[in-house]
């Protein structure tokens, strides 16, 4: 169901000759907005810091960073990396218990919610898309609600199955969560075209050290800290209009 203990096959020359060009075009496609997984249809909170006036265009990118290295970074990205090294090593159970682990430190119903519902939608689209045995296998075990089935494990799972290295599977899911923050920072009318592209720009070292974070944590390390965040999210499911899921 999951990958070979032993690893991947060996490349063929063709593959030798593309280098690693094809997990790039996967990665690519995975992050793409237009992958209709429903991740961005979220703000990631900011809805709530702008309903609560507690976020300005010019504290954008500050907020950004602090959700990057306190929020996403110790759990969502942490819980990738995990699950992708999982999937690689062909233990189902192993990934079960980090998306049961993830599932149960996201403190908000909303945060839950948004997390299980994209991560179903993402599994269900990825086997169709790519093929792979291993995540038609953690959709099913999804679905007998053997786990929760969050994004971050879903992708996890995506992404090694695709033949991504974790490395890149983790930056390329972080520059995802970046790109739907500032796509939520334009419908909220906290940033304009441009000065969107200037805020993901100034993230990517923020994105480097994230990475290299998640990557050399443990299981017992997953969890986020952003607990403003978890305020903002907390008020936003209760308010009266919203433009986002949360």
């Amino acid at each position: 169901m999951f990958l070979s203990p032993d690893g991947p096959e060996p490349a063929s020359p063709e593959q030798s000759q593309l280098g690693g060009l094809p997990a790039l075009l996967a990665s690519l496609q995975l992050a793409d907005s237009a992958f209709p997984s429903g991740f961005y249809t979220l703000s990631h909170s900011l809805e709530g810091y702008a309903q609560a006036r507690a976020v300005t265009p010019d504290t954008l990118p500050a907020l950004l960073a602090d959700l990057l290295r306190h929020g996403v970074g110790p759990s969502d990205a942490t819980a990738l990396a995990l699950a992708h090294r999982a999937c690689t090593a062909g233990e189902p159970a192993d990934a079960a218990r980090i998306d049961r682990r993830l599932y149960a430190g996201k403190l908000g119903r909303e945060m839950r919610q948004a997390a299980t519902r994209t991560g179903r939608q993402l599994l269900d689209l990825a086997a169709e898309v790519f093929e792979q045995p291993a995540i038609g296998g953690y959709a099913a075990l999804v679905k007998e609600r053997r786990a929760p089935g969050c994004q971050a494990v879903a992708a996890g799972i995506v992404y090694a199955a695709a033949g991504v290295p974790v490395a890149q599977a983790v930056a390329a899911d972080l520059f995802a969560f970046g790109a739907s923050f500032a796509g939520a920072a334009l419908r909220l009318r906290l940033t304009d075209h441009r000065r969107a592209q200037v805020l993901l720009r100034g993230a990517a070292p923020v994105i480097e050290e994230t990475v290299r974070a998640a990557l050399a944590r443990e299981e017992a390390d997953l969890g986020s800290t952003a607990f403003a965040a978890d305020i903002m999210s907390g008020r936003h499911e209760r308010s009266d209009a919203r433009l986002f899921a949360s």
